[in-house]
């Protein structure tokens, strides 16, 4: 409510300005005093866009300015009734399209129709927020950089310190190893139904293929995403992330929402799921439900999903004018609900892995940048889907760059630990 008042009464100000200011230019003698207050409001935002440009004829332009806006000149002007506010107006029109590099016709014909009114305070406050972005989008490549130097540098000093502290770290990379090499080999791996703790460097290098480096820490990355509720602490390079990555846990929520979507359209068929909002009113329903809940928790909350599912589907059959579900059909549909919550559950099973399969992608740069690979049926959770992508692609991007260093050398002595120090040179990197 206050943000209308607020709103309100700064419309109703602003407007009694410019009202005020055109009734004093528009007298005779015109009153130039507010105006000429407002040009050097206007010089002054010009000259520190200017600044900010750090353009090559930044001089030129200043003194073009300085010459063009002389207030004292401007005064003296006024006080002969000589002032063309119009020439002035035109000039500083002329600056601010200037200064909108690059600029298109159109833009440039919508800034020249400007009047000597608030438009032209208007465009000048989007051009000093065009400025910060651009500024900000230029330093960021300079600060990510900056900012993988200073993280390196304090690991560096802590490892220095305490020798172990890529222990944990040691241990996920000897299992994601196993997992790879278990995948890429014929025969069962021994080191598979194990422990991670009892994976140690050497454990896979007698696989027919060892797999590259990459593979294996992608694999620990994707590891991240199924760490269940009491299980160890993160490992050491991580423990800063720790807090959104507990956040990315949501894909197990989705796997929840999605089934239970899909098992709904198979029982209800593509007539009911695509009356209009009936598959959204679904989804918020299921997600509200699910909310905050660790997945020991899941079977408790699918006996209430499942009761409002039904009523969805039965109220939306009487607005169709479609007769009831039978008895034996509703308690099927309530059976098939509550069984999601079952270890091994073949639909969340497949769904699960159709989601792994796809966040996969984001472990490589360019993954992001596609839809094609989307999984079909997934389409009620692909907005929540790519977030959750997005945001874990931002978290292993930046963990690569500052930590692949050590990720490297804890790889070679995993996957070659009998090799010379150049003979893996040969192996990808990061």
């Amino acid at each position: 409510m206050w943000e209308g008042v607020w709103k309100t009464v700064k419309e109703t100000l602003h407007k009694a300005f410019w009202d005020s200011l055109e009734e004093q230019l528009s007298a005779h003698p015109p009153d130039y005093a507010r105006a000429i207050q407002l040009l050097q409001e206007i010089k002054e935002a010009l000259l520190s866009l200017l600044l900010s440009l750090l353009l090559s004829r930044h001089i030129q332009l200043r003194n073009q300015i300085e010459e063009a806006l002389d207030v004292e000149l401007i005064r003296q002007e006024a006080g002969h009734g000589a002032l063309d506010i119009h020439s002035l107006t035109t000039c500083v029109l002329s600056t601010m399209a200037r200064l909108c590099v690059p600029i298109d016709e159109e833009t440039y014909s919508s800034v020249a129709q400007l009047q000597f009114r608030q438009e032209i305070f208007q465009v000048l406050g989007l051009m000093k927020m065009d400025m910060l972005n651009f500024t900000i989008q230029s330093l960021h490549t300079h600060l990510q950089d900056h900012t993988v130097q200073y993280e390196q540098k304090k690991f560096q000093e802590l490892l220095d310190k305490l020798p172990n502290s890529l222990d944990r770290m040691r241990e996920r990379l000897c299992k994601a190893a196993a997992e790879v090499s278990a995948s890429t080999s014929p025969l069962p791996h021994p080191a598979v139904g194990g422990s991670p703790a009892a994976c140690s460097p050497g454990a896979v290098s007698g696989s027919a293929t060892v797999p590259s480096r990459v593979s294996v820490l992608n694999r620990g990355y994707m590891n991240l995403l199924c760490w269940e509720p009491g299980e160890k602490e993160y490992p050491e390079t991580l423990f800063m992330d720790q807090a959104q990555l507990q956040e990315l846990a949501q894909v197990n929520q989705l796997t929840i929402i999605a089934a239970v979507l899909l098992v709904t359209s198979g029982m209800c068929g593509s007539t009911l799921c695509g009356s209009p909002g009936f598959v959204a009113r679904l989804k918020w329903v299921t997600k509200v439900l699910l909310e905050g809940l660790c997945c020991t928790r899941y079977e408790e909350a699918l006996e209430d999903i499942s009761e409002q599912v039904l009523q969805e589907v039965s109220r939306t059959l009487s607005q169709l004018g479609y007769a009831p579900f039978t008895t034996d059909k509703c308690a099927s549909l309530k059976g098939q609900m509550k069984s999601i919550a079952d270890e091994g559950n073949a639909v969340c099973h497949v769904i699960e892995q159709q989601i792994h399969s796809f966040l996969s992608l984001f472990t490589s740069p360019d993954g992001q940048n596609s839809l094609k690979d989307f999984p079909k049926g997934l389409d009620p959770i692909q907005e929540e889907l790519l977030e959750v992508g997005r945001r874990f692609a931002s978290v292993i991007h930046h963990n690569r760059q500052v930590y692949g260093p050590y990720y490297s050398g804890i790889l070679k002595q995993v996957l070659l630990p009998a090799a010379e120090p150049d003979s893996a040179a040969g192996m990808d990197s990061f």
